[in-house]
């Protein structure tokens, strides 16, 4: 495994994979890895020639006030991690190689980068946007692979994919979640014991929706005060939304019998956590156990 610091020697490296005819697997990271990131390079590793794992911890994408000084950053366990995997390539750039001084270009993908997650975090949809476009213009993959909890992240990069014109296919993989249904997320070591215990009540809210959809239930207010509801059980857990959107355009809707995208984001302890579900898709009704007590869908409904 090569670890390469240059967008000149990872661009070198790339096109001799390339040209030795070989496809290449992409999976950008900001570091800190967990079994949600090594699936993904397993995905790519099942899928591709050779893979190619960014590690990089963009400060575009964090607001002012967001964690960016305390985001974890574990690169000598993540590099012992990837190597394991047999990934072929690591590209770990400085901030100065990926913003260079004088650096004033964007790549903002309207109206998706001010739904959701863009609307509660301003700015942050248009640094994924952007980081993520320079990537796949100097690595140059056939195939790059996201988790779906970022699930806005996904619908932009595939908008930004279309209409940019990028030769490549963006590869949307199953939510990694703990034994207990938390999903992995680099932030959850910031939880305290207490809180971790707290958090899982956002798997139960997404759980117990989901059931009710299979159930029947189609109205997306319903679903969303079901949501909410179960949240409301811990009282320590700030919602910032309980929604329910089209995974495309992250519009909210009022019905999902074409399916859709249950999606919440809420602050535990100081940490924000996100999840989601799609419901009416065949990526997660093989993945998601939709099991939920019937009191506590009782609970949600009333």
């Amino acid at each position: 495994m090569l670890v390469l610091e240059t967008i000149e020697d990872i661009q070198s490296a790339c096109r001799g994979l390339r040209r030795a005819g070989r496809s290449i697997g992409l999976v950008p990271t900001m570091g800190a890895l967990h079994q949600g990131h090594l699936s993904l390079v397993r995905a790519a590793k099942s899928q591709c020639d050779a893979t190619v794992v960014s590690i990089f911890v963009n400060p575009t994408q964090f607001a002012p006030n967001e964690d960016l000084a305390k985001y974890p950053r574990t690169f000598e366990a993540d590099r012992g991690s990837l190597e394991r995997e047999g990934v072929d390539l690591v590209f770990a750039p400085s901030l100065t190689e990926m913003y260079p001084a004088g650096a004033s270009t964007w790549v903002e993908v309207d109206d998706l980068s001010t739904r959701g997650e863009g609307a509660s975090r301003p700015g942050h949809l248009r640094g994924v946007a952007t980081v993520v476009s320079k990537l796949f213009h100097i690595v140059g993959p056939s195939h790059a692979f996201f988790g779906q909890k970022d699930a806005a992240q996904l619908a932009v990069l595939r908008k930004m994919v279309t209409d940019l014109n990028f030769d490549l296919k963006i590869v949307g993989c199953p939510t990694v979640r703990e034994a207990d249904g938390l999903a992995m997320s680099s932030r959850n070591k910031f939880l305290a014991a207490s809180e971790r215990r707290q958090a899982l009540v956002i798997d139960r809210a997404l759980r117990i929706a989901t059931k009710l959809a299979a159930s029947g239930e189609t109205s997306a207010a319903v679903l969303s005060s079901a949501m909410r509801k179960v949240l409301a059980t811990e009282p320590q857990v700030k919602i910032d939304y309980a929604s329910v959107a089209n995974p495309d355009t992250l519009e909210e809707i009022q019905d999902v019998a074409r399916g859709g995208l249950l999606a919440i984001a809420a602050v535990v302890g100081t940490t924000r956590l996100i999840d989601n579900v799609l419901i009416g898709s065949s990526l997660e009704d093989e993945k998601t156990d939709i099991n939920a007590s019937e009191e506590d869908v009782s609970v949600a409904r009333h």
